[in-house]
């Protein structure tokens, strides 16, 4: 009879263990991160076809590392800082939790004066900060056809901006790519399908840690 009940207490127990089991949700997967490129030609993908463009490939190289993001590819070849501005509200769709801002190369290729490229990134930041959205602001430098005192206004925009808003800088979208005869495409302005992965290369270790920061703030 002993025996019996030891048993009996031993099924019972085990019966308790895997009700709780049951009842205990697995854990969820985290959300993909809602991620807007906003940007111009640059990463629009000009001259490629849409799976060489810069969102694509950022995206693959994230799920590759396990990091799941809805991405958004708004960019407009063409663009300046202005015109970003101008289509910010309908480019960043509501719910967007991060930004990539890319915008600036075409002020510099035009001469545009650098406190208006100021004034149109100052005023995406503060609405993008304003909806509470993360960004990661990446730099731009002027060719130096318009000589060095032009460059220096122009180049101090992003660094200062990332600095006074607070948010992280990558320094400069086309660092290993820009000069590279072989990683262009024949105008030297816009990056090849293998221009674009070096692109996704070298800026990768600053989103993981971007998304990082904003994983820490979602939890």
């Amino acid at each position: 009879m002993g025996m019996f009940v030891h048993i009996l207490v031993l099924i019972m127990a085990l019966m308790t263990i895997q009700t709780v089991f049951a009842q205990t949700p697995a854990a969820s997967p985290a959300k993909p991160v809602k991620m807007v490129v906003l940007g111009d030609s640059l990463s629009a993908g000009y001259g490629l076809a849409a799976k060489g463009a810069f969102p694509v490939r950022l995206q693959k190289a994230l799920e590759a590392k396990g990091i799941k993001v809805d991405m958004i590819n708004a960019g407009v070849s063409g663009d300046t800082t202005s015109g970003g501005r101008d289509r910010l509200d309908w480019s960043v769709p509501e719910g967007t939790e991060a930004v990539i801002l890319e915008l600036g190369a075409n002020d510099a290729l035009r001469g545009t004066s650098p406190e208006i490229t100021r004034a149109a990134l100052t005023d995406i930041l503060t609405r993008l900060k304003a909806r509470k959205i993360a960004v990661l602001l990446c730099g731009m430098l002027a060719p130096p056809n318009y000589g060095s005192e032009y460059a220096d206004r122009f180049n101090a925009i992003y660094p200062e901006l990332s600095k006074s808003f607070g948010v992280p800088l990558y320094p400069f979208f086309l660092e290993g790519v820009a000069t590279e005869a072989k990683l262009n495409q024949p105008d030297g302005l816009h990056p090849t399908a293998e221009g674009v992965d070096v692109i996704v290369k070298n800026i990768l270790p600053s989103v993981e840690a971007f998304l990082g920061a904003l994983s820490a703030q979602r939890s």
